[in-house]
């Protein structure tokens, strides 16, 4: 067939997602196995009711050809049949179907919303659990796009096309069935429209998977390039940037749209394909059945109800069809959204114990890509209760370390232990219970500030919650509050101010109780007064733990017993305030220019 040809691709311009995997064809029917498992009986159910659907359906046609044969035979005239009873039959029956229908409309629906549930809830318990460094790298546009447009598209396919196809295909079988008993000769009239169906469906699912596919993910470079753009609307102007930007933008727009249109031109092949195949089917039976009349194979009577049958096929063809073409779509999603389940947990080791506290790495060398080192044979050793503080210029590779230090990542060589105990071989929930990250970004969750405080120890009693809010100083705006612990935060109720939400994180962070704090930019949002007192305050609560902070404001690390100045990914120089600055390097040179 000729037509629009799928579209080409600059080579960076990407056609699937690549960031976090998409799950292969057997992970995909490994999840939709597991599904049919979980839900197998309100599966049987569904058949049922719309068995006894479709066969009530099928009353009025045996009765409609049961007439027509009496008529045929001229054994009774019009006056002699009893056609009261017929009527009354067959308004039974059609009384039959109509609450046998609603009954599958209505468990289809209610089985696809548990389907869906249980897919987002899969999901999301299966992300939260990944590695945080895998996360981290997934980036803002295909993550938000997997949660946000492919849930979007697998909404309709759980809620109508699973029970739909399963509807259809008992329709088209009940109908089969009947047809063959009406008329046994007949039956295979049917099947002269098979070929057209075939080949035209072929044609389309042949092209359809990898167009639905690129259509995806070309969706999610689309919104990724937008909430860069977004998130880093203050750097695009510095830099003037936007032209670029917008240029991105308008590829990524045009390759998405180019799919789209694609996917249109290969739907507008295949519905004529399905119009074609119901009038093909119809006049099929239509004819031969004529001829089978003629010679006395069938009577007139079979002639009608199988004809009645055949029309009646339409419906769940076009059904089957309709509803196995959203499930390619649907099935790219299902694709992205199961593909995390490719992705190892980070389940680590839990014979691995650390056997004290001592943060140390040794000579390690790490890069976000290959062949790239952001940091280059680094060691450092952080002993019990140590303040360290982290300087240097923007890039060098602080946060970098911090987020090592933190067992966020993985180092590429050397080794990155706590009390001897590797922390990359330690289960993520043991490293987090030792080991605590907070960063510039603190996000409140919608509900309660009781709730959002308590995410970090559940069951955490009132005047736990009090005393933590109290320590980051956060006790006074939190008591102004209308309902004080039971007020609605975050989207649709209060809006926390950025230096609040970041009181509220480092709550939690008191709350946790790790012995060992990673502390990266936590207090970059609050204005200095503010954040000097809180971060007077919550050295209180934290005397006598390790603390690593990655210092912004040189006050920080004029507070900590150690500082550690990184430089293009090494340690340039190491020891405390007074030492650094009798020694007149980088950290004295900075001192003086912060300090005048």
């Amino acid at each position: 067939m000729i037509g629009v040809a799928p579209p080409t691709h600059d080579p960076a311009a990407p056609t699937t997602a690549s960031t976090l995997p998409v799950g292969g064809p057997s992970t995909v029917r490994a999840y939709v196995g597991e599904l049919a498992r979980r839900h197998r009986v309100a599966f049987l159910v569904l058949v049922t009711v719309n068995s006894i659907a479709v066969i009530a359906s099928m009353v009025g046609p045996y009765l409609l050809g049961s007439l027509v044969e009496q008529l045929s035979e001229g054994g009774a005239t019009l006056q002699e049949l009893r056609v009261g009873p017929t009527v009354g039959f067959f308004a039974l029956a059609l009384l039959v179907q109509a609450l046998f229908i609603q009954q599958v409309r209505l468990r289809g629906a209610v089985l696809g919303e548990r389907m869906l549930a249980d897919l987002r809830e899969d999901f999301l318990v299966r992300a939260v659990r990944l590695p945080p460094g895998v996360l981290e790298r997934a980036g803002t546009g295909d993550l938000l796009s997997r949660i946000t447009t492919d849930i979007d598209r697998l909404s309709s396919a759980m809620r109508e096309a699973v029970p739909q196809l399963a509807i259809g295909a008992v329709w088209v079988a009940l109908l089969l069935g009947g047809l063959a008993v009406t008329a046994p000769p007949l039956a295979p009239a049917v099947l002269l429209a098979v070929p057209l169906l075939v080949v035209g469906a072929r044609w389309y699912f042949k092209r359809a998977p990898q167009a639905y596919r690129s259509e995806a993910a070309g969706l999610a470079a689309v919104a990724g390039a937008l909430a860069e753009t977004v998130d880093a609307g203050r750097t695009v102007e510095a830099h003037r940037l936007g032209g670029r930007r917008v240029e991105l933008s308008d590829r990524r727009v045009a390759e998405w749209t180019a799919w789209e249109r694609y996917t249109l031109w290969l739907r507008s092949i295949l519905f004529p394909v399905i119009s074609l195949t119901h009038i093909t089917v119809l006049c099929s039976v239509l004819m031969v059945g004529g001829v089978f009349v003629l010679n006395g194979w069938i009577t007139v009577g079979q002639l009608t109800t199988s004809a009645l049958l055949a029309q009646m096929m339409v419906d769940p063809v076009a059904l089957i069809l309709r509803w196995y073409n959203e499930l390619q779509v649907a099935q790219v999603s299902l694709a992205r959204l199961v593909g995390v389940r490719d992705i190892e947990p980070d389940a680590g080791d839990a014979s691995v114990v650390p056997g004290g506290r001592t943060v140390h790495a040794d000579h390690v060398r790490f890069g976000y890509r290959e062949g790239v080192d952001v940091l280059r044979d680094v060691s450092i050793k952080v002993e019990p209760g140590t303040r360290v503080a982290l300087v240097g210029p923007s890039g060098a590779g602080k946060s970098t370390l911090g987020r090592l230090l933190a067992g966020i990542y993985a180092p590429g060589s050397g080794a990155i232990t706590l009390g001897g105990a590797e922390l990359s071989r330690m289960p993520a929930e043991r490293v987090r219970s030792h080991v605590a990250l907070v960063n510039q970004e603190h996000h409140v969750f919608v509900g309660t500030l009781r709730d959002n405080l308590r995410l970090a120890r559940t069951g955490a009693q009132d005047d736990a919650l009090w005393a933590a809010l109290e320590a980051v100083d956060a006790d006074a705006w939190a008591t102004s509050l209308a309902d004080g612990l039971d007020t609605e935060v975050g989207s649709g109720g209060v809006a926390l101010t950025p230096a609040q939400a970041q009181q509220v994180a480092l709550a939690r962070l008191v709350l946790a109780d790790p012995h060992t704090l990673v502390l990266d930019e936590a207090t970059s949002l609050i204005d200095p007064r503010s954040a000097r007192e809180v971060e007077r305050s919550l050295a209180n609560v934290l005397e006598g733990r390790t603390v690593v902070a990655i210092a912004h404001r040189l006050h920080t690390a004029h507070d900590a017993d150690v500082i550690a100045v990184v430089e293009q990914g090494r340690i340039a120089e190491l020891g405390s305030h007074d030492e650094l600055v009798t020694a007149g390097g980088t950290y004295a040179a900075l001192w003086r220019s912060w300090h005048g």
